[in-house]
């Protein structure tokens, strides 16, 4: 299958390794009650290096924000012996999608294959269609 163009990551090995043994520390030094601290490090990092059509993302998520639910989520998972993570999944990743947006403070990149990209209402590009082979 085709690249879409549309998408882009920019993103290198020492800084996520970085960012991910400091996530795990976090996380294990605090036997996971801190772990929406660590959530949110991996995420601003993903953002930071993810573009849609461009434009740079932004994670707006904060940790105390998090924190209530979590240790709610953290608790319920403890007295169902581990049931309970089959819910926690989802709100977690209904939370990351909520709390990451496009940012305006960043230029946006120019799309490396903007001459096949058709502009959309909205300033969305799409490829352009491809043509229908007729059985005739």
């Amino acid at each position: 299958m085709a690249k879409s163009g549309r998408f882009r990551f920019d993103g290198g090995a020492a800084t996520y390794v970085g960012t991910g043994i400091l996530a795990v520390l976090i996380t294990v030094c605090t036997l996971g009650i801190c772990y929406p601290f660590a959530l949110v490090l991996r995420e601003r990092w993903r953002a930071k290096h993810s573009y849609i059509d461009g434009y740079p993302l932004v994670f707006t998520g904060s940790a105390t924000g998090l924190f209530g639910n979590w240790l709610k989520w953290l608790f319920l998972s403890i007295i169902t012996l581990g049931i309970y993570l089959f819910w926690v999944g989802p709100r977690i990743a209904e939370w990351k999608w909520e709390h990451t947006d496009f940012d305006r403070s960043r230029t946006p990149l120019q799309l490396t294959d903007a001459s096949r990209m058709v502009a959309v209402p909205g300033g969305a590009y799409l490829p352009p269609a491809q043509p229908v082979a007729c059985g005739f």
